[in-house]
Parts: C-alpha cells; sequence; structure tokens
C-alpha cells in the first residue's frame, strides 16, 4: 500500500515531513496535559492518498497536533522584593497614589537603565490569558521583568492587528486620559490615535537610521521613520497603535548599539502639511475597509467594478441608445444620479397631472383672456349657473395716470 502526504500548515504551526505519518504515534505525542489544564496545542492538517490493491486512490484528512511552547519567567521569581516603590518623583500625589514631578524638575533624574530587555523570540509564549477572550498585554513582559511565565494572567506576546481594545485604555488594560501629559509621556489620551513615537537622547552615528530600524521593529511592523541626525532624535511610527504602546514601555531606558539611554515619549501632531494629508488618507482608507467589511461582497465588487455582470449592464444601459458608444465612468455615475433625483423628486411632488377642478394653464388663458378672475373662480361660476357666465377682458390703459384728484382740500 503506497501512501503519499500533502501538508496544509496554519502559520503557527511547525513544519512536518512529507513521509508517512502514523496516527498512533502522534496521539501520543500531543494527548499529555498539565493539572492546570494550560497546554495549548497547534493543529496541523495532513491530507494522507492511499492507494489499495485495485488501484483506487482513497484520501483521508488527519489532525497532527503539537504542544505549543509555554512563555518562560524573564526574571527568577526569588529575586522579586515586595517592596513599596522608590521615589521617582518631588511630589506625591494623595489622588494617584503616586510620586509626579521628577521628570519635569530634573531631566538628568530618569537617565538609568532598564534593568532588563524583553526578547520576544525566547520569552514569548502561551498564558493564562490565551484561554480568555479580550486579555490585556502583560507590561512587565514589555519590560522584560515578568516573573510569572505561563502563569500569567496577561498575554505575553506581540500585539497583532487582531487585537482590539477600547480606545479608553490601552493594550495593558491601564486607562488613558482626557490629554497628554507635558512631558509627553504616561499611558496617552483617548482624544486621538498615535501611532508614533518620540526618541530621544540616540548616539548620532553614520548608520542612525538602520539602528533605530533594527531596534524597533522587534515590536511591530513600522510604516515610517524619521531620524534627525544632528539633534539624535528620531520618530518611528508604527502600523498598528497597540505595537507602539506595546514598543514605548520595551524601549523606555533601554540602549541601541552604544551606551546611550533612550528617551522614549508620545510625539506631538506633526505640522506638516503632507503628514496631516497622509493620516487624513489612511484614516479614509480605514472608514472605507470597514464599510467593504460590513457590506456583501457582491455589492462591493459591484460598486468598485470587478463584476463583470454589473460592468456589461453598466455597457448596455450606458451607452444612451448609441451603437458602440461606451460612457466614461462620470457620465454613467452622472446620468444615474438624475435618474435617482427624478424619482425621489416624483415621490415628493407627485405626478404632474392637473387637478379637475383647475383646467390647464393654457386653456385658462385662453378662457379668461386675461381677466380679473382667475380660472377656479371662473369655474366655480359656470357650475353655479349652468355654463352661462361670460368674462370681459378689462380694458388696457392707454397712458399714465394724470390728473388725479379728491375731495380732500389739502392737494
Amino acid at each position: 500500500m503506497a501512501e503519499t502526504a500533502e501538508l496544509e500548515t496554519p502559520p503557527a504551526a511547525a513544519v512536518l515531513p512529507t513521509d508517512t505519518v502514523d496516527q498512533s504515534e502522534t496521539e501520543q505525542e500531543l494527548v499529555a496535559t498539565d493539572d492546570n489544564a494550560l497546554t495549548q496545542a497547534t493543529e496541523t492538517a495532513v491530507t494522507v492518498t492511499e492507494t489499495d490493491g485495485n488501484g483506487a486512490q482513497k484520501k483521508t484528512k488527519k489532525i497532527i497536533r503539537r504542544k505549543r511552547r509555554p512563555a518562560r519567567p524573564q526574571v527568577d521569581p526569588a529575586t522579586v522584593k515586595s517592596e513599596p516603590p522608590p521615589q521617582t518623583g518631588t511630589v506625591f500625589n494623595i489622588w494617584y497614589n503616586k510620586w509626579s514631578g521628577g521628570d519635569r524638575e530634573d531631566k538628568y533624574l530618569s537617565k538609568h537603565a532598564a534593568p532588563s530587555r524583553c526578547n520576544v523570540a525566547k520569552d514569548s509564549g502561551y498564558t493564562r490569558a490565551d484561554k480568555v477572550p479580550g486579555s490585556y498585554f502583560c507590561l512587565f513582559f514589555a519590560r522584560g521583568v515578568c516573573p510569572k511565565g505561563h502563569e500569567c494572567e496577561y498575554l505575553h506576546r506581540l500585539p497583532t492587528l487582531h487585537d482590539l481594545f477600547n480606545p479608553n485604555v490601552d493594550c495593558f488594560g491601564r486607562d488613558k486620559f482626557n490629554d497628554y501629559r507635558d512631558d509627553m509621556g504616561g499611558v496617552g489620551s483617548f482624544m486621538r490615535q498615535n501611532r508614533t513615537l518620540y526618541v530621544g537622547r540616540i548616539h548620532a552615528t553614520d548608520d542612525i537610521e538602520e539602528v533605530v530600524s533594527r531596534h524597533f521593529a522587534e515590536w511591530g511592523q513600522v510604516d515610517r521613520i524619521r531620524v534627525l541626525t544632528s539633534r539624535g532624535v528620531a520618530f518611528v511610527t508604527y502600523t498598528n497603535e497597540a505595537n507602539a504602546q506595546f514598543a514605548k514601555e520595551a524601549m523606555a531606558h533601554q540602549s541601541l548599539d552604544h551606551s546611550e539611554i533612550l528617551n522614549v515619549r508620545w510625539a506631538t501632531v506633526d505640522p506638516n502639511p503632507l503628514a496631516q494629508k497622509r493620516e487624513a488618507r489612511r484614516l479614509e482608507e480605514q472608514a472605507a475597509e470597514a464599510v467593504r467589511r460590513a457590506l456583501p461582497a457582491d455589492f462591493v465588487a459591484e460598486l468598485e467594478g470587478r463584476d463583470p455582470e454589473a460592468r456589461k449592464r453598466k455597457k448596455i444601459e450606458g451607452s444612451f441608445g448609441l451603437q458602440g458608444y461606451e460612457p466614461p465612468d462620470e457620465v454613467w455615475y452622472t446620468r444615474t444620479k438624475e435618474l435617482e433625483d427624478a424619482g425621489a423628486a416624483g415621490q415628493i411632488e407627485g405626478s404632474g397631472q392637473s387637478l379637475m377642478i383647475e383646467p390647464a394653464a393654457a386653456d385658462s388663458e385662453a378662457e379668461t383672456g386675461g381677466g380679473i378672475f382667475s380660472s377656479s373662480a371662473v369655474a366655480a361660476l359656470r357650475g353655479l349657473s349652468g355654463g352661462n357666465v361670460t368674462t370681459k377682458q378689462a380694458p388696457k390703459a392707454s397712458g399714465p395716470l394724470v390728473a388725479y384728484g379728491s375731495d380732500d382740500e389739502s392737494d
């Protein structure tokens, strides 16, 4: 019996060899689960073609499950000490229960290196949060200091485009505010979608743009990078806002290829008109994509001109009775809008038929001859008298009115 295997591998699954697959070995390999039921498995569909003695081929589909890697602890839990946080500011805010004003009062106070850095390739994995839809990302995982590993209640991976959150919170579940802080740090504001980070204190070199791109591309897809080499400043724009939030926490007080300590903040609104137009165009594209997903696929194809039947109908109806004439899209849509407006006006105004009481305008003018009675009054009088009423045209004035007088002595 001959067997051939065809693999259909999902992105998260490992590539399997194309040799003969033993179902019993696969089941023994993946049946084991831990006590906390945290084992996550990736499924791989394998299509096996078997040939029997008569030469007939029979395809069977087998599901191979492989365990995903659990998230590893980034620091030793024994080294974690439950002590009150150190003083990081000059004023203690009793409302927010934290210190404030330190980074604003002394700009050199925040020049201390981060204790650790997240390594996505080694630290990411499944946690308890993978079983809970809508879970947030681990803030300590982004900073590289989470001691819980797969026991953590938050996600230990990078955000994707499919991770959607409430605009009032960030990807870590922290509440946003109405406005940004004075130093553009902190969680951010919910008044606008900010995908750009300000990165300061960069060691200026000739390859500064390549260094910044390599380090910040670890946290998600980068849309645009602008570097001011003389000032040691860069502006990094991500495609997804959640990746910008993750990168801000992951690269805070980190260093690039040198011993510098980065100052990562939210960027202000770009005053460049081209940047504003680009942002407006991006928002329009997002809105159009949302409309495409909400409407049926065939209707969207007809609107965008990708439906062959719609194009054929447009060619026939849009020829305006001229054989071989194919109007442009502007003429077609203008004519369609005119027909729609005419139909709507007919529904609103009603039909153009004249009423029975009032005769047509031309008939009334001929009958009345420009008299002082209206057509409706003449019709009513004719109805009362049996049609014997005649109208006489008022005499026309031969000249201007002169010698007007009255009995009043004041004239």
